[in-house]
């Protein structure tokens, strides 16, 4: 003789009244009021200044302006289709210009995430003191504006004005900050001292959130500090990492102030030394808008999927590290 055993019906939801069912599609629209009328803000902004440009700029790589006949007669736009796309990746300089960004990007990017990581966990393990005055002191460059900032150090590259070079010729030793194998260090130099400071306090900001009881449970286990901070802490940011990389490789695409600045002094650096002054030379030198946009529009495009290839690659990794 077998019992069954039989569970309890579970009861039904009484059927809502029409004055809930009028409540709830209030509550629900208000709701979505509320979030259309905060969001409105960031759409507008979106549009109008990423959306209605790159727009513009596609638009106009596809149109350019021709004379009719042997160059005599009124100029007209002309729909050129993939020509400007053409004759911007058949161009030795605008190719030569992405080499120049991606050697920048390979020496810069990584000094910068250890550089700002490194100072990050130097206070913030109780190391330096007047911690306050160190992050105000290492902050600082960064509220000085990217073009004052090229600006002093084009004096301190400059030979003759120099008090740096003069110092190294008392020493019988003879540098050309501008030279051919020393411009792009020296522009990276720049970069350097102007956002350190700035990522550095993203990556303390984000150590602040590390728990504690974790931090004292690596001590206790025998971790000195150098363990700590690159076995404990170092993973438990990992996000801010690979936030500040990503931001800073999109600014590194877009070199442009400091070799602008530079290429007053230096011969090394022509009008077209980085993508973004080369659109800057087709656009208001030589007055190619069509080429000027095809450029912007192919530089966007490796801005893009290089951001994509990035969130993909450490999206997996993450996964990976999960599934062990």
């Amino acid at each position: 003789m077998t019992a069954t055993t039989q569970r309890p019906a579970t009861a039904a939801a009484p059927p809502l009244s029409a004055s809930a069912r009028r409540a709830r599609t209030t509550a629900r629209r208000r709701r979505l009021t509320a979030c259309g009328v905060l969001m409105t803000p960031f759409f507008a902004l979106l549009a109008t200044v990423f959306l209605v440009p790159v727009g513009t700029a596609v638009y106009l790589s596809f149109y350019s302006d021709d004379q009719p006949g042997l160059g005599f007669g009124p100029e007209r736009t002309v729909f050129v289709g993939l020509r400007s796309y053409a004759a911007v990746l058949t161009d030795p300089t605008f190719l030569g210009g992405l080499g120049t960004v991606a050697l920048y990007c390979l020496v810069y990017i990584p000094l910068m995430v250890a550089g700002a990581l490194a100072l990050a966990l130097l206070l913030d393990s109780g190391v330096v003191r007047l911690r306050a005055w160190a992050q105000l002191g290492l902050f600082l460059p960064h509220a000085v504006p990217g073009i004052i900032a090229a600006l002093i150090w084009l004096y301190l590259y400059t030979p003759g004005i120099s008090p740096v070079i003069d110092l190294f010729a008392r020493a019988d030793l003879t540098i050309d900050f501008l030279g051919l194998h020393t411009v792009l260090p020296s522009i990276v130099n720049i970069a350097l001292w102007s956002n350190l400071g700035y990522n550095m306090v993203v990556f303390y900001a984000a150590l602040q959130a590390v728990p504690r009881e974790v931090i004292e449970a690596a001590v206790v286990d025998g971790a000195g500090p150098v363990r700590t901070a690159l076995q404990v802490k170092t993973p438990l940011v990992r996000a801010s990492i690979v936030m500040v990389a990503m931001f800073t490789l999109i600014w590194s695409l877009q070199l442009f102030t400091e070799p602008m600045l530079l290429s007053q002094s230096s011969p090394m650096i022509n009008s077209r030394f980085s993508p973004s002054m080369y659109i800057y030379d087709a656009a208001f030198t030589r007055t190619n808008y069509s080429l000027a946009a095809a450029a912007s529009v192919v530089l966007l495009v490796c801005t893009i999927a290089l951001s994509y290839g990035v969130t993909r690659l450490t999206g997996r990794a993450d996964t990976a590290r999960e599934a062990r």
